[in-house]
């Protein structure tokens, strides 16, 4: 069965802040910067586990998982936005003459 989960994290290194952010977007989709949204088997919330633990340094920075029940369920109703949605950037190239 698939979870609801909410996954934040306070990354105090810009370099481990990139590669924690790269690992997330492919779990789940970006609520707020360093939030997201991720619906997740018990497997699937292991692999990410364990794809996450080897960027942390746990003396500097912090992740908080929170589950928010079986997406059929509570999970996917329990939360409300106000305000200005995130979007997420545009892709953007650059030419350096």
């Amino acid at each position: 069965m698939r979870h609801v989960f909410i996954i934040a994290y306070d990354i105090s290194d810009p370099k481990r802040y990139r590669q924690l952010y790269k690992s997330m977007k492919g779990a789940g989709d970006s609520l707020q910067y360093s939030v997201f949204r991720c619906e997740l088997s018990a497997v699937e919330l292991q692999e990410l586990k364990m794809k996450v633990w080897p960027v942390l340094n746990l003396e500097e920075d912090r992740v908080m998982i929170v589950n928010l029940g079986l997406v059929e369920g509570r999970g996917d109703e329990c939360i409300e936005f106000w305000g200005n949605p995130r979007s997420e950037p545009p892709d953007r190239n650059a030419v350096i003459l």
